[in-house]
């Protein structure tokens, strides 16, 4: 892999690892989806890295048990539901054609209703 290329998946794992750190203490912020693209980019340009997000304490069991059997812990479902339903609530508020308004209110609840459906962690509470 030529050193730009390399590069490029270095710069992609470490900015989307700090999305991932900031969205930690932002609440509306996710963590886990710019941890798994963190661990994706830099296990393609620094597999070093990415070993050291699975392995890290805070973040490493949710992007493991992503990574093991798709699962997501509760508390991130119930984060992800809340954050959905809000989003819900704010577009059936402000848009203002119909069509769009159902169509993204579908989009939305197909993917809570997705969410649901993936299993958690063993160790899950």
């Amino acid at each position: 892999m030529s050193t730009t290329r390399r590069l490029a998946w270095q710069l992609l794992a470490w900015t989307s690892f700090a999305l991932g750190v900031i969205g930690a203490f932002v609440p509306l912020l996710p963590s886990t989806c710019f941890l798994l693209v963190a661990v994706w980019a830099a296990s393609k340009g620094s597999p070093r890295f990415a070993r050291w997000i699975r392995s890290h304490p805070r973040f490493g069991p949710a992007v493991v048990a992503w990574e093991e059997s798709g699962a997501i812990p509760r508390h991130a479902k119930w984060m992800a539901l809340a954050m959905l339903s809000l989003s819900v609530v704010v577009l059936l508020i402000t848009v203002s054609l119909w069509w769009l308004k159902l169509g993204l209110t579908v989009m939305l609840i197909g993917i809570a209703i997705w969410i649901v459906t993936r299993p958690e962690p063993a160790s899950s509470s």
